[in-house]
């Protein structure tokens, strides 16, 4: 007779432990919870979107001066006055501008889609902020390449019964609103129409009631 195994004797001797080896230095490997790797690069893309879309507020800037209707003033020897009282020239110029801001909005917004290829909320606050930022440098750059906005030194210099230009100014401050708005729905919108889409499925999905869930083959 042969006396009985113990249970010791029926296992299989047990392989030593590995220790799991830890990232090699200079690999670029960062274990961190959360996706903070990620987000911390679409913060660093969308600040440098932000930053090059209010950039280009100074050429918005530049074509506001440039297009934007003057308005005719004429002074005597005491005062200053419109020379047309009925004159458009002061709403010419926020429409001008208005509808420049909503150029630019839909143009960088195209420009940072065909870069990008994807949307998200991120890209689209880089681009409403940018955008706002832009139409203000755009505003402060119309004004100082426009006439000087001391009218009394200007009426004196011309002398008195000589038409001149007036400052370029802005009365309806919501036309600022224009760029951001313009570039958040065309971002929207190109993101919807050409945008990355889900894997679709190949058949529909039956779920599985057994509770009985096979290990995957292979």
């Amino acid at each position: 007779m042969t006396a009985p195994q113990t249970p010791s004797e029926n296992q299989p001797p047990e392989e030593p432990h590995q220790p799991q080896a830890a990232p090699a230095e200079g690999s670029g490997a960062t274990v961190e919870p959360g996706g903070a790797p990620e987000f911390a690069r679409e913060l660093r893309e969308g600040v440098l979107i932000a930053l090059a879309v209010a950039v280009s507020g100074v050429v918005l800037g530049v074509l506001w001066a440039w297009l934007a209707p003057r308005i005719p003033l004429i002074a005597d020897t005491h005062n200053v006055y419109l020379k047309n009282t009925e004159g458009e020239e002061a709403i010419g110029a926020d429409g001008t501008f208005a509808l420049l801001a909503f150029g630019f909005g839909v143009v960088t917004a195209a420009v940072v889609f065909l870069v990008r290829r994807r949307g998200g909320i991120p890209l689209v606050v880089s681009l409403a902020v940018g955008g706002l930022l832009g139409a203000v440098l755009g505003w402060v750059t119309g004004m100082w390449l426009g006439p000087t906005p001391d009218v009394v030194a200007h009426a004196k210099q011309v002398g008195a019964g000589v038409v001149f230009d007036g400052p370029l100014r802005l009365q309806a401050k919501g036309a600022l609103l224009a760029w951001p708005i313009a570039a958040m729905l065309t971002q929207i919108v190109l993101t919807g129409l050409f945008g990355p889409r889900d894997p679709e499925l190949d058949g529909p999905v039956v779920p599985d009631w057994s509770g009985h869930h096979q290990p995957p083959v292979g």
